[in-house]
């Protein structure tokens, strides 16, 4: 069932960022914890970008952490422009559209999900007793979930690169659910490029290639197989049904090999502008160093920063192991439990990243509660909704009133602050649970639809 004025409430989207890059003067956003992060920051850029032009190298003083990618493309437009406009307004402009080229990419994901989803039923004898219940456009509710979701209007208008890896994360789901490998590459290379925790992502995006789009387990295949042999089912039918999930290694090979050829395209790329004023060496040591050795431990919204400014320093190398594996040790069981839905796989991974990241941001969140549209169906029957939908509200409100009575007002301490990001960690771990459940609940659903 698709939305009515889709398109006025996205064109509607889009001119309220535009609004404020354009009109709302400086809302000072570039400056906040929640939005702006030592990997993200646009200031910070402006800087390496300066450096590079003065013929040093842009990692020097401990000030830029990204990618030189960055530096070519977005460096030029953080200059003052004519008219004494602000530095920023050209970037921003370009996000808005970033924002938007993601969404309708979410879009197209979604309706990817959804004709994988209803062949599946249909297959399964399922599609009135399941669409009965809910049949929305999945597709279309993610891509105003993104356009509209507070946390990704901020981050395109707060200055900050946080728009652009989600840009790349979403075009890798895409061309994953696609099956177009050369495209699934290229957002995988970019993606990892920019920030290192995309790389847990091979594993659905390896699924999504194998399998295919999201589909109920296999096992509820054999049981319709089984009792269409007592039924005297067709031939033609039962091949039909036990061929839904077949690994196609030759375009997981094609993928692996438009890897390669992405990987060295950007390290070439890397080197090149970085010549004469540091190289990889640097570049790796500057970027996937800092995100691991959590060195900058200025405010944000999670929870590391201040663990590791009061740990002993005797104790802080065991601790990053410790956190650092803690992303590694969930991908193999949840692999193992959501092999069949690779995609919503890659939701849960990308949650489980936006709330264990040393340097996460608003746009983490904004990016994992529009992939969580995708599965509207699925999750139709989700509990703690209500719980969610006001903690969200309610950390969002209490974050910068906790940052002004600690660092403005001197009236609060650092634990002001530690405690809303804790209680966003919290919600956060509560929506992957119950996400999860939800889906394995699903599952079951299917399995006695089937078996009655």
């Amino acid at each position: 069932m698709a939305i009515r004025y889709y398109w006025p409430m996205v064109a509607a989207a889009v001119g309220f960022r535009l609004v404020l890059v354009l009109f709302g003067g400086d809302l000072h956003l570039a400056s906040r914890p929640e939005v702006s992060t030592p990997l993200t920051s646009l200031r910070r850029l402006a800087e390496g970008y300066w450096l590079n032009q003065a013929s040093m190298s842009p990692y020097s003083g401990s000030m830029y952490h990204g990618s030189p990618l960055l530096l070519s493309v977005l460096g030029p437009l953080t200059s003052k422009g004519s008219g004494g406009k602000h530095a920023h307004v050209y970037c921003s402009l370009i996000l808005v559209a970033v924002d938007f080229l993601a969404a309708m990419l979410i879009r197209a994901t979604g309706r990817r999900l959804q004709m994988s989803r209803n062949r599946s039923l249909k297959s399964l004898d399922l599609t009135k007793a399941v669409n009965s219940s809910a049949n929305v456009s999945a597709g279309d509710i993610a891509s105003l979930i993104y356009l509209w979701n507070p946390w990704a209007i901020v981050t395109c208008v707060g200055s900050c690169t946080s728009p652009i890896e989600n840009l790349m994360v979403v075009i890798m789901i895409y061309g994953a659910c696609s099956r177009l490998a050369p495209l699934a590459a290229f957002g995988y290379v970019m993606a990892t490029h920019l920030s290192l925790y995309p790389a847990i992502l091979i594993v659905p995006v390896i699924l999504l290639l194998g399998y295919g789009p999201d589909a109920p387990p296999t096992k509820v295949f054999l049981l319709k197989s089984s009792s269409a042999c007592k039924s005297d089912m067709s031939e033609y039918e039962k091949q039909t049904s036990l061929k839904v999930r077949r690994f196609s290694r030759i375009t997981v090979l094609n993928f692996i090999f438009w890897l390669f050829i992405w990987s060295c395209y950007v390290l070439l790329l890397s080197s090149i502008i970085l010549k004469k004023v540091g190289g990889l060496n640097e570049m790796f040591e500057k970027t996937y160093g800092f995100i691991l050795t959590v060195k900058d431990l200025s405010p944000n919204i999670g929870v590391l920063w201040y663990f590791f400014a009061e740990v002993f320093d005797f104790f802080r190398s065991f601790f990053l192991i410790v956190f650092n594996m803690n992303i590694i040790f969930v991908v193999l069981p949840l692999a193992i439990r959501l092999k069949h839905r690779p995609c919503f796989l890659a939701f849960v991974y990308t949650a489980i990243v936006a709330m264990l990241k040393s340097y996460p941001s608003a746009g983490d969140s904004a990016l994992y509660l529009g992939l969580l549209g995708l599965f509207a169906n699925e999750l139709a029957e989700m509990q703690f909704t209500f719980f969610l939908f006001f903690g969200y509200i309610g950390v969002s409100l209490l974050s910068p009133v906790m940052h002004n009575l600690w660092i403005w007002r001197g009236t609060g301490n650092a634990n002001f602050y530690f405690a809303t990001g804790l209680a966003y960690t919290c919600l956060q771990t509560v929506l992957v649970v119950e996400s999860v459940g939800s889906m394995i609940k699903h599952d079951r659903k299917l399995r006695l639809l089937v078996t009655s």
